[in-house]
């Protein structure tokens, strides 16, 4: 019942956060020798139109180079730019989009970027369990950068977190720390930008499915 009214309140109320391109002129120039430094909290840009926000990048159990993001960002198959790097080209693909949970893996190619665990005010050094009330949690986005609010925890018990965060479009993806511990990531806002609740998958729903299929993905962990 409570995860029936969640997904109704969702559907009535959310807002998804990947921003459009809307004549910015943000095509992709000649490749840049120097390859971008990427993390949670950097800005990406999916198939040339959409804005988007990386959770993490490091290393899955097979040792490929990949990251995560917001699922509604793009479908497998989608490129990837670095948002402050464009002329250095494509860095990487969608390889799996899960819409239930929301989230997507992105496969970056080796040499493409430098992965580092900071960005901004927030640093990763591992993963961990939901936060919960009154925890303090923090993310960093690459529309509003780093805020902080009270976490109300899985409200409804459907995998994900809610939060008093200001979150608005381009943040979706963002990474969501208790400390410097990654808990979760940013989807959306319920209602209204930086005043409703926010709301996002939690980390550990995220590894048990992508460790379930078994494939890229599956054993990650951050730079």
């Amino acid at each position: 019942m409570f995860t029936q009214l969640a997904k109704a309140a969702r559907a009535a109320c959310a807002v998804a956060l990947g921003a459009a391109l809307l004549g910015t002129g943000a095509g992709v120039a000649h490749a840049d020798p120097a390859p971008p430094v990427l993390g949670g909290g950097s800005g990406i840009i999916v198939n040339n139109e959409f804005e988007c926000t990386v959770t993490t990048v490091g290393r899955d159990g097979a040792g490929r180079l990949v990251g995560l993001t917001a699922g509604h960002c793009g479908d497998a198959g989608a490129q990837v730019v670095a948002e402050q790097a464009r002329g250095a080209g494509v860095i990487g693909h969608f390889v799996y989009s899960n819409h239930d949970l929301d989230y997507a893996v992105i496969q970056f190619d080796e040499g493409r970027i430098i992965p580092v665990n900071r960005v901004g005010n927030v640093t990763i050094t591992g993963l961990g369990a939901p936060a919960s009330f009154p925890a303090i949690v923090c993310k960093e986005g690459r529309t509003t950068g780093n805020t902080c609010g009270i976490a109300w925890g899985d409200v409804f018990q459907t995998q994900e977190t809610w939060t008093q965060m200001c979150v608005v479009e381009g943040d979706s993806g963002a990474p969501v720390v208790v400390g410097t511990t990654l808990v979760g990531m940013v989807n959306a806002y319920l209602a209204v930008a930086c005043f409703g609740p926010e709301v996002g998958t939690n980390m550990t729903a995220i590894m048990g499915d992508m460790n379930a299929r078994g494939d890229v993905g599956a054993g990650f962990r951050p730079i």
